[in-house]
């Protein structure tokens, strides 16, 4: 095509491409030139690495600290496996750790890493990273994927211990936290935390993530489960950092701290590592619990061949998949058989024909009645529960590997499908 055949409007847009792509250019120079000192000194700092290697092994890696779902469950796995020497050099080494892009998500939990592990300042390990990717050999010093798993697939959780610890001051300021928001000393409660994209839109603005839509849920959904707990002694609170709306209930003992003025990362933490129990949908904040080896009840998950099935015995429930021809729900062999078991995006239901409704509030509350009474031993199964169970678990696609990193998605099944569901629909296994 000769010049001449071009528009002037596409000559505009053209030239207008060039200049942006230059004033990108500028940008990165300048957003460089601070950072050259350190570029510069870690070129020997790289080559003392190198040299001390056949005495000192020193892998760096990056803790996904933008994100609490990472910064919690991959950097407590990472600890796991260590000690259970899974993905550990069989060597004498070090490891040392930086915050990802200097984004902190919850300055409680950085600290409580720092005195488990030992992280330095980005500014000086990232230049090493770059430079030693570099370099010839450099894999060997580079943490890798023991920091990239949030998934359970070796059952660590169940066998270790917690790598968190409250120092004595911490536990006398979460005590003090709670009896603030009116909880007193020794009583139970419950963290629920309902996911909706007010957090990314504001924590990570800029970006798009509305094809996580899919996951969101209607937290008044949750309003029938949390006055039923709080009618069985429990205080309930609604967790978030940021939140669409308040959750809309006249009862004493349900807490939205999400709205309420109370909310700090210290709290946060401390909710969840000291609640009897964790609602959740599948979002960020429930690795909290889950680190802390507190029972999580999972409802409305999607993607349901992602739900949890490691941890503290998890109950579960997915959301309902429709068929948008028929108007019909998928039973669970459909919804594996039609791929729609593991889509990521939420255009990837409506390709494939399906979209999503939430669970009922009287689902919700279902399971959270059967944690409550699992957990107080209270519990009276059904005479086909467990084969209802043995079912779903025969179908599930328990095998299933990471389409991208091609690693296993599950371990040992340690979670159950939500009983009274499977007993109301016995055909959705057929």
């Amino acid at each position: 095509m000769g010049i001449t055949q071009f528009t002037t409007r596409q000559i505009a847009k053209i030239q207008q491409g060039g200049v942006t792509a230059l004033i990108r250019k500028i940008q990165l120079l300048l957003g460089t030139l601070p950072k050259l000192p350190f570029y510069i000194l870690a070129i020997p700092s790289v080559l003392i690495i190198r040299l001390i290697k056949p005495w000192l092994l020193v892998r760096i890696g990056t803790l996904i600290s933008s994100r609490i779902g990472h910064f919690a469950a991959n950097t407590e796995l990472y600890l796991c496996e260590r000690d259970a020497g899974i993905n550990a050099p069989n060597r004498r080494h070090i490891d040392i750790f930086h915050m990802a892009d200097g984004l902190i998500c919850n300055q409680q939990m950085a600290s409580m890493w720092k005195k488990v592990l030992r992280i330095w300042p980005a500014a000086l390990l990232w230049p090493i990273c770059r430079v030693n990717r570099l370099i010839s050999g450099g894999e060997s010093h580079e943490i890798g994927q023991n920091t990239q798993q949030d998934r359970d697939v070796h059952n660590l959780l169940s066998r270790l211990p917690p790598h968190l610890q409250f120092s004595m001051e911490e536990e006398v300021r979460g005590a003090a936290g709670l009896l603030a928001m009116g909880i007193p000393t020794g009583a139970q409660f419950v963290c629920l935390t309902v996911r909706d994209s007010a957090y990314l839109a504001v924590h990570l603005s800029g970006g798009d993530f509305s094809y996580h839509n899919y996951r969101d849920s209607d937290v008044q959904n949750y309003v029938l489960a949390a006055e039923d707990l709080g009618n069985r002694g429990y205080f309930v609170i609604r967790m978030g950092a940021k939140v669409h709306s308040p959750m809309k209930s006249n009862h004493p003992k349900i807490i939205d701290y999400a709205t309420n003025g109370m909310r700090s990362d210290f709290m946060d933490i401390y909710l969840g590592a000291k609640c009897t129990f964790c609602i959740s949908v599948g979002t960020g904040f429930d690795a909290i619990p889950v680190i802390f080896r507190r029972p999580i009840i999972q409802v409305n998950a999607v993607p349901l061949g992602y739900c949890y099935t490691w941890g503290n015995s998890p109950i579960l429930l997915t959301k309902h998949h429709i068929d948008m021809d028929s108007g019909c729900e998928l039973g669970l062999s459909e919804i594996f058989s039609r791929s729609v078991g593991f889509c990521l995006q939420g255009s990837d239901y409506e390709s494939k024909g399906v979209y999503l409704i939430e669970n009922t509030p009287e689902e919700i509350r279902d399971v959270a009645i059967e944690m409550t009474e699992r957990l107080a031993g209270s519990w009276q199964a059904h005479q086909n529960d467990d084969a209802l169970q043995r079912r779903f678990w025969a179908i599930f696609p328990t095998d299933a590997v990471d389409a991208h990193a091609g690693t296993p998605l599950h371990g040992e099944i340690r979670g159950r499908f939500g009983a009274n569901f499977l007993r109301n629909n016995p055909e959705w296994l057929c």
